[in-house]
């Protein structure tokens, strides 16, 4: 090949010996027909093995998104590909459109209103406590203790 190699990856030499037949050097086009056929069909795969209702678990599908980001960013590092790039970062919202758009997000909520109240009134009453024992102390000049 007339190109090198970014590393020593088990799957670095068939990429790039991929992309040398197909394009005669590192593309973008060859980059985007490895994410397809080789990260994107893979994590389209493993989704479909699971329940639809199980996609919005994160447990379920944390494993199959860290291979498919592993898998991008092998593949990239291999071609010498800057990593993240558009179409990967596309790939991503692709991804998220297509797997994840029903899973509502859990915002943090505000705590209630009693909590809130204990904990803003409590350092509030406690001020005038210590400013009249730092004031008792002096005044009895006993800065001893």
């Amino acid at each position: 090949m007339p190109f090198g190699c970014g590393n020593n990856a088990p799957m670095c030499e068939t990429y790039c010996r991929v992309c040398y037949d197909l394009h005669k050097e590192r593309t973008m086009e060859c980059f985007a027909n490895l994410l397809e056929h080789v990260c994107l069909s893979g994590f389209r795969h493993a989704m479909a093995s699971l329940n639809n209702t199980n996609w919005c678990i994160w447990g379920n599908v944390s494993g199959y998104y860290s291979s498919f980001s592993y898998c991008t960013e092998e593949i990239s590092e291999c071609l010498l590909i800057p990593w993240p790039n558009p179409l990967v970062e596309q790939t991503f919202v692709n991804i998220h459109s297509d797997f994840f758009k029903n899973c509502s997000s859990e915002e943090p909520s505000d705590p209630p209103p009693v909590i809130v109240f204990a904990l803003v009134i409590t350092p509030i009453c406690l001020i005038p406590v210590m400013v009249s024992l730092v004031v008792l102390k002096t005044k009895n000049g006993d800065g001893s203790s």
